[in-house]
């Protein structure tokens, strides 16, 4: 599909192109007919580098090319029946133009070339993205989600940020971390994260334990890498990892120095921070290499808002911070898609389509819940508490 998307807009371009394409035909015609009936005095002819100047704004190479090649023959057919061909002022003026021709055209083809080598980028990055960042399935178990992800790098759509998911026997086990730095010099520790989580998230009982072989592998990595890169830049992932039990309404949830979830329920967004923080993968020196967890009620009709702190930091014009959780408490009745659609247009407006750091968002709702637990439907209105 995206691809037969991207073929459609290649050629709506060009057909636009080609219509646009008259505008310089038709300078070149009417700059050439006025010559030719004016005084012989009035020379009309150097205002035919217009027609190729203005060409390279919306085609290529070869456009460009034809468009001054007309306009170089118009000019010898102006001197041909203006004056004659070899007077110097006519000789002047066509070999001026000629050069002016060949300089746009090689202007064109670098352009072209230089824009060639920009998409050959785009699309590795976006194949990078997709094999990094695959999307998560919009339904896991009783699971609804949906996903946003803006890299605060324009011309790449893959920064430090990550998150992904994996089934587990009874339930489904999410990441979603923070690598310290944006942009493309944080995509190979962001890549070594989501790789070690599919690879052994299912294999431990804990988050616990998982987060500690996490924090270990990730350790190891940065210790290497800053040793071969002479980089004396502390490197560390903040992230939170969840486990979401298929047959109870709870979440468990370890945090590792990561900006707390908000749990979304009847118009308020309340921050799950029952849970102690630990300090972030790859800094375990910094405690003893314990990470605790917790659990906390997740019930039907619930969304659990997981973010970055590229959202939250996000600041205006003014220098105020993004407030997720006053915006969010107004959208807790809208699914997850909607929700996530409404941050991203709310948080681009916020920061004038400016971000400083890459910016992920999760949404998460808890769906019917599965038949044994049909007939013990939660409380209306009622609010456990989050400690």
């Amino acid at each position: 599909m995206e691809v037969r998307a991207r073929a459609a807009r290649h050629q709506q371009r060009g057909q636009r192109s080609w219509a646009l394409l008259m505008i310089p035909l038709a300078l070149i015609a009417a700059i050439t007919v006025v010559d030719l009936h004016s005084p012989t005095s009035i020379h009309l002819g150097p205002l035919l580098v217009i027609a190729p100047a203005l060409t390279p704004s919306f085609a290529g190479l070869r456009p460009t090319a034809l468009v001054g090649a007309l306009a170089i023959a118009a000019q010898v057919l102006i001197a041909f029946l203006h004056g004659g061909i070899t007077t110097s002022n006519h000789i002047a003026q066509i070999v001026a133009l000629a050069v002016l021709c060949v300089l746009i055209v090689m202007f064109t083809a670098i352009r072209d070339h230089r824009a060639r080598q920009l998409a050959r980028a785009q699309s590795v990055a976006e194949a990078a993205q997709r094999a990094l960042l695959r999307p998560l399935p919009e339904q896991i178990g009783p699971l609804r989600i949906a996903t946003m992800y803006l890299a605060a790098e324009k011309e790449t759509q893959i920064g430090g940020d990550l998150y992904t998911a994996t089934r587990t026997a009874g339930g489904t086990r999410m990441v979603i971390g923070d690598v310290r730095g944006k942009g493309l010099a944080a995509v190979g520790e962001s890549a070594l994260l989501v790789s070690a989580f599919r690879l052994i998230a299912a294999q431990h009982d804990s988050l616990a334990d998982l987060a500690s072989t996490l924090d270990h592998n990730v350790g190891r990595y940065l210790t290497d890498f800053a040793q071969e890169s002479g980089d004396i830049v502390e490197h560390f992932i903040t992230a939170i990892l969840l486990d979401l039990p298929d047959d109870e309404p709870v979440a468990r949830m370890t945090n590792c120095g990561h900006p707390p979830p908000l749990l979304l329920r009847d118009g308020r967004a309340l921050p799950v921070d029952s849970v102690p923080a630990a300090p972030p993968l790859g800094v375990n020196d910094l405690g003893d290499g314990s990470y605790p967890s917790d659990d906390f009620p997740f019930e039907r009709g619930d969304t659990l808002l997981l973010y970055t702190d590229g959202v939250t930091e996000a600041r205006d014009d003014t220098g105020e911070f993004y407030p997720l959780a006053d915006r969010a408490a107004h959208w807790t009745k809208c699914s997850p898609e909607t929700l996530v659609n409404h941050i991203r247009r709310d948080l681009l407006a916020h920061v004038g389509h400016r971000l400083n750091d890459d910016a992920a968002v999760i949404a998460i709702r808890r769906a019917e819940p599965p038949a044994a637990h049909a007939s013990e439907p939660a409380e209306p209105g009622r609010i456990p508490p989050l400690d």
